[in-house]
């Protein structure tokens, strides 16, 4: 295998790795130290990166200081999984209409979609909570899914109609030809051939629909039963940093247990159609 990189270049792209990552890393790092350090040692000066007394005690403490914390993880993943299947139901077959189908507008309607991400959520408050309102849907978990999925599906139809553009068109002509309907198609010879695709696509949804749920809750959402763990958390600011610090991580591990379990998926479908057959 013949390197391409001289040994400067190839010490230029590490050292570049080193720093984004770092400035990725360092404050979950510091929140990490946080969370270990007794609260009265939370802020000192001069700063100091370990103090006396660190432990894990803030992980079982939280849960009698925050008593709806499993609670609000539970909400934060219930939120996140419901607006994953709704994006996904509503993606996989836009996304192949879009990639395989010409229809009049079709460029202007994807397009469209794409402009849509280019509008804040922060513009659009006002008139979804109207429109919630009118609906009777504010203060339940739908004022939390249906507008996050709203922003959450044209991205995924541009993610996934790239992916169903590399599927070759024969495999759908040879099932035309057997008789089989559009339906079955879809079903049995593009979703599991767009498997690792559709993966991707149900990974980034789940981690946008995780981390936009605090300005949604705190504008649509007034039952504490129903706040997902940023909003939850918020409520205890200015109290035991370390204890929040410790729910805060604990609240990342759902994310970090199913990016683990699918990252061979991940990688499979971020890296198809890398190398042209």
């Amino acid at each position: 295998m013949i390197n391409r990189y001289k040994w400067y270049e190839t010490l230029g792209i590490y050292v570049g790795i080193a720093a984004f990552l770092t400035f990725i890393l360092a404050p979950f790092f510091e929140a990490f130290l946080v969370s270990l350090r007794p609260w009265r040692e939370i802020v000192t000066i001069p700063y100091q990166v370990f103090t006396e007394g660190m432990g894990f005690g803030a992980y079982i403490s939280v849960w009698q200081s925050i008593p709806l914390l499993w609670l609000y993880i539970w909400n934060s993943f219930f939120i996140g999984i419901s607006a994953t299947i709704i994006t996904l139901i509503a993606v996989i077959p836009a996304a192949w209409a879009f990639a395989r189908f010409r229809f009049w507008g079709r460029d202007v309607l994807l397009w469209s979609l794409l402009a849509i991400n280019m509008v804040g959520a922060t513009t659009l408050i006002t008139p979804l909570f109207l429109m919630l309102m009118n609906l009777g849907l504010l203060n339940t978990y739908w004022a939390l899914i249906v507008p996050g999925t709203a922003f959450l599906i044209p991205i995924g139809i541009w993610l996934l109609r790239s992916y169903f553009m590399k599927i070759p068109r024969e495999l759908e002509e040879a099932a035309w030809a057997d008789g089989a309907s559009r339906l079955y198609i879809l079903r049995r010879v593009i979703i599991p051939v767009a498997m690792p695709g559709i993966i991707v696509v149900a990974i980034a949804t789940f981690i946008g629909a995780y981390s936009q749920q605090f300005l949604l809750a705190i504008t649509f959402n007034a039952d504490r039963y129903l706040h997902p763990l940023p909003v939850g958390l918020s409520l205890y600011y200015g109290g035991r940093m370390n204890e929040v610090m410790a729910a805060g991580l604990m609240g990342v591990l759902p994310v970090l247990i199913i990016f683990f379990f699918l990252q061979r998926h991940m990688v499979a479908g971020l890296t198809a159609g890398a190398v042209k057959s």
